[in-house]
């Protein structure tokens, strides 16, 4: 550890300075937390955007199966992600008094996208849908959700990165007294504002929408280059640093590999997937 950042700590931005805190509303017998909100909200957000997608020609699905698919998502993102953190980084929370506490965090993106999948698996085997087409139509929605619980990351003041000296590096007090990389913001200027800056554009200006696997291929694969560079700066959590201490990686940024080879592969295999796409019953969209 630097002297030079120990003893200049105070001149780096306080966390504690910014007025912000994890309870968004406080009734006294009711609270709000952010991390919850910004749950609810991207479920919302993602919604919404998505009946806009639905009106575009080609959708493969209509308004009714949106209404639908909405509890099925919702499940795949809680529960996803519920169990992909107790899986991948802490396995107490299986214990019956902290498994449902999840607006106090403990929520892994990976897992949460592994539930929607597989929910996803669900809803078009019930439906008889084409399960990559609307894999693609969500996966246009994912910036919402990648770019507001990462907000709710720094809010909390967890998730911090590593100790610098960069002039925008702030003293998380949760961490210690030392000036980090606020690596939340990395990751929602990255993995949110970037891939929307991408993938809406080639949503409504291209006909990646009729290459099954192509606009989820492209937001694996930003979101993998995201997560896994960030990592580098970012701290990882106290009972898993011996895996970046002897393999050179952190827990995130293995299981990002595999999110990283699947983009390639479905962005690579895309044109030949291409097809005409006809009209879904119950939907006025048309190819």
């Amino acid at each position: 550890m630097s002297f030079e950042i120990i003893a200049t700590a105070a001149e780096f931005i306080q966390f504690t300075d910014l007025g912000v805190g994890p309870v968004a509303l406080d009734l006294g017998f009711f609270q709000i937390r952010w991390y919850s909100l910004s749950y609810l909200v991207t479920i919302l957000l993602g919604y919404w955007y998505l009946t806009k997608l639905l009106n575009r020609p080609g959708a493969p699905m209509s308004r009714a199966h949106a209404d639908d698919l909405i509890l099925y998502m919702t499940l795949g993102i809680i529960l996803g992600g519920r169990f992909g953190y107790i899986l991948f980084y802490d396995q107490e929370l299986l214990a019956l008094d902290r498994f449902y506490r999840l607006w106090e965090g403990g929520m892994s993106l990976h897992g949460g996208t592994l539930g929607v999948l597989f929910a996803l698996w669900l809803f078009t085997r019930a439906h008889k849908l084409s399960y990559l087409r609307v894999c693609d139509y969500i996966a246009v929605c994912v910036p919402f959700g990648t770019f507001l619980i990462r907000l709710a990351n720094f809010v909390n003041g967890e998730l911090w990165g590593k100790v610098t000296d960069v002039p925008w590096a702030m003293v998380f007090p949760a961490a210690d007294e030392f000036p980090r990389h606020p690596s939340q913001l990395y990751e929602a200027g990255l993995e949110g504002l970037l891939m929307a800056a991408i993938i809406w554009p080639l949503f409504w200006k291209t006909d990646a929408r009729y290459k099954p696997g192509l606009l989820t291929g492209v937001a694996a694969l930003i979101y993998g280059m995201a997560r896994f560079s960030v990592e580098f700066v970012r701290e990882p959590d106290v009972q898993l640093k011996w895996l970046p201490e002897m393999t050179g990686l952190s827990m995130g940024q293995w299981l990002t590999i595999p999110f990283l080879l699947f983009g390639i592969w479905l962005i690579a295999t895309a044109a030949g997937r291409r097809q005409r796409v006809e009209p879904v019953s119950g939907s006025n969209s048309v190819a």
